[in-house]
């Protein structure tokens, strides 16, 4: 069985480095373009309306982080049945797992959408916005409301699309929305002099744009044939899904109660401190964009590497599972690190493009963005081992490595801190959390390949 499959699918059989770098690359392209969408309205709106629209876009992010965690969880979930049941040798199952995502995705888009558009001042103030944060965020996160199923259905049936081997259109289909965003967004806002108003609008039709392009791609799939039966949602293969993405939800949903947790504490110690709360709520918004990047081109290589850990973790192939996970840890350390080296030496420079702001605006921004990303490096692999879990199977584990970084470790820091060291204690609790996370990263990782079995039905076609 393991032979054919290999002799079908070039994930058994072609040498890992060339096929991490054909799955990553457009993957990282995608996820970067998808990141850009955030930080080019950010842009934009900071350059047009000052640091107090950066601030709103910074209490609508908890959303986009919702979505990311309930289309990472399906989307990821899915690819990695989809890509688990091929290896067994079972395409059936595949496409009935992917199916059950997609029609899941939209369902839920749906209803998601109805829900913050009946319950949205509640859920700005909730989310931590001042008195004059107020009505930006409302005004912006109204009208990106309606693009809920459509960034939903694109962050879920983009790594479905990559599971079939296709990661350059699922490139394709990100990366022309995001153009279509960067020339909309100042079209909008200094043309058409819609203000903030504008950059959201830009944003819905680039969503609407690529979820529609990954949308026609259903019956160009080919590892398998599609029906309409395949998209009735079944229960046992959504059960299977969330239990495989389980890792991706808890790490965003995880992020978004901190993300909800820090902007309300930044609003009340802010308040107390010579900053005053706009200004850190705005500085946190813009650094957390700046971290969406790094984390986009990590998530990008994970993802290029999480189709060769569970087909060939599927097919038996531990040796190959092991190779590449090696050569990930490698690539996304010395990535990460050159990312480190620019956001210490010029965080300044990098500040200034999202608006203007008085000297305590920059004191404040540069020290919190030099402080939290410190420890960029060692999150990169606490990010990879907790998607290479699910990738194999192993959801519980992923969800564990996950769990330890957001709600076990930072959130009672975030807590904790403040009481002591004021605002400073919310800017320090991020990179000693990743220290923390790091450590038990590194010990599930090194306890899983120690029982994984060193024997393997593959032969030496795939060296180098």
């Amino acid at each position: 069985m393991v032979e054919k499959t290999k002799e079908l699918n070039p994930l058994g059989y072609k040498p890992v480095g060339k096929l991490l770098k054909s799955l990553a690359i457009p993957a990282i392209i995608a996820n970067l373009v998808n990141a850009l969408y955030n930080v080019v309205d950010q842009i934009f709106i900071g350059q047009g309306i000052g640091y107090l629209g950066n601030a709103a876009t910074n209490i609508a992010f908890p959303i986009t982080t919702m979505c990311l965690a309930i289309g990472l969880t399906l989307g990821i979930g899915g690819a990695s049945n989809f890509s688990l049941e091929l290896g067994k040798g079972f395409p059936e199952k595949s496409k009935h797992t992917a199916g059950t995502a997609a029609s899941t995705l939209i369902i839920i888009g749906i209803i998601l959408c109805i829900v913050v558009r009946i319950f949205l001042e509640p859920l700005m103030i909730g989310f931590g916005a001042t008195d004059k944060i107020l009505e930006y965020s409302m005004e912006y996160t109204g009208i990106t409301s309606f693009g809920i199923p459509f960034l939903l259905f694109s962050i879920g049936v983009n790594p479905l699309v990559r599971a079939d081997g296709n990661a350059k259109y699922s490139m394709i289909a990100i990366v022309i929305g995001a153009i279509l965003n960067t020339i909309l967004d100042p079209l909008f806002m200094f043309v058409y002099n819609w203000g903030i108003a504008g950059a959201a609008w830009a944003t819905v039709i680039s969503q609407i744009v690529s979820a529609l392009l990954l949308l026609i791609y259903f019956p160009r799939f080919k590892s398998v044939k599609f029906s309409l039966n395949d998209f009735i949602p079944q229960l046992h293969y959504l059960k299977r899904i969330i239990s495989l993405g389980f890792a991706s939800f808890i790490y965003q949903f995880s992020n978004m109660i901190v993300l909800v947790t820090t902007n309300n504490l930044l609003k009340i110690y802010g308040k107390n401190s010579i900053y005053g709360s706009d200004i850190p709520i705005a500085v946190f918004g813009i650094v957390m964009k700046i971290n969406v990047i790094f984390i986009a081109i990590v998530l990008g290589l994970v993802q290029g590497a999480q189709p060769i850990f569970g087909f060939n973790y599927g097919a038996k192939n531990y040796h190959r599972v092991r190779e590449t996970m090696r050569l990930l840890l490698k690539v996304t350390f010395s990535v990460a690190t050159i990312l480190f080296i620019i956001f210490q030496v010029f965080p300044k420079q990098i500040i200034s493009l999202f608006g203007e702001g008085d000297k305590l605006y920059f004191e404040f921004a540069t020290k919190y963005m030099r402080i939290f990303l410190a420890f960029i490096s060692l999150n990169s692999i606490q990010i990879s081992t907790a998607t290479f879990f699910p990738a194999i199977g192993k959801a519980i584990k992923g969800a564990t490595v996950s769990l330890t970084k957001q709600l076990i470790v930072l959130f009672p820091l975030l807590l904790t801190l403040p009481r002591f060291f004021g605002v400073e204690g919310v800017i320090y609790a991020t990179p000693l959390t990743d220290l923390i996370a790091f450590t038990v990263a590194i010990i599930f990782l090194i306890n899983e390949f120690k029982h994984m079995p060193k024997q393997t039905t593959a032969s030496n076609l795939d060296k180098k």
